[in-house]
Order: structure tokens, then C-alpha cells, then sequence
């Protein structure tokens, strides 16, 4: 015999028990009464205090995206060429932009080498990084 949507009775007794206990038969309401009794804990950590404007990495000026498909095993890639940056900030950059544009990529002979034809968002993602001048060839 099933009572309602199909539960047994001895279902619709265990969810009916459930449904009208007490917050006494809640062990987290217990545990909720308790939080007043902690020992306080330690406060969080300062912020970080800001770089200053001078020490903060300058975007290059120009930049040069073109797309390319030779020398690469017939797979499409985009350049950006002419950062000019270092190679520790080249490596910063490469990952910004793989986490932005959702690529692979890697940095070769001072170039980034990112995976597929995405010229036009990735001029978008530079100007963003507040490079002046993209040329989009």
C-alpha cells in the first residue's frame, strides 16, 4: 500500500518525524548556541599595501599581432611581436593572455605564440593592458 506520490507509510512517517522536530533534536542548533563560547580567533592578515605608480610594470608601446602558419606544422598560431618586455614579464604576460583568451601559447625568440587565429581579441585583450599602439597584421 503507498500513500501520497507513491511513498510507502513507513516513508511518510520518517519524512512527517523529520519535518516536525524540534530545533532541540538539531544537533547544529546546539552547536549554534556554542559559537558564543569560542575563544576569539586571530584577526585576518593587513591587506597588502599597493605597489607604488613608479615600481608598477609600464605596458610596451607598440605591439604587432599577425598571424601565421609556416613553421609550425601546418597549425594556425598568432604572434605578438615587438613587446619588447623581459622574459620574466613576457612569461606574465603569456599567461595573462592564455588565462583571458582561454589558448595555449608559450614565448619563443622573444615572441608570444599563441594557439589558433585570435588577432582581434587579442588586440582588444593589449589595448587593454594599456598598450598604445597594436598593429593588427
Amino acid at each position: 500500500m503507498t500513500g501520497a506520490r507513491g511513498f510507502s507509510p513507513r516513508r511518510l512517517s520518517g519524512i512527517l518525524a523529520l519535518a516536525m522536530a524540534d530545533e532541540n533534536d538539531n544537533p547544529f542548533a546546539r552547536l549554534a548556541s556554542l559559537r558564543d563560547a569560542l575563544p576569539e580567533g586571530k584577526a585576518a592578515p593587513p591587506a597588502a599595501p599597493e605597489p607604488p605608480a613608479a615600481a608598477a610594470a609600464k605596458a610596451p608601446a607598440r605591439a604587432v599581432v599577425r598571424f601565421q602558419r609556416k613553421g609550425f606544422g601546418g597549425k594556425t598560431v598568432t604572434l605578438v611581436e615587438k613587446l619588447d618586455l623581459p622574459d620574466d614579464a613576457l612569461a606574465t604576460w603569456l599567461k595573462d593572455a592564455k588565462t583571458a583568451l582561454g589558448l595555449g601559447g608559450r614565448v619563443v625568440d622573444g615572441d608570444l605564440v599563441l594557439q589558433g587565429d585570435c588577432r582581434d581579441r587579442l588586440a582588444d585583450w593589449l589595448r587593454a593592458r594599456g598598450v598604445k599602439k597594436v598593429t593588427v597584421a
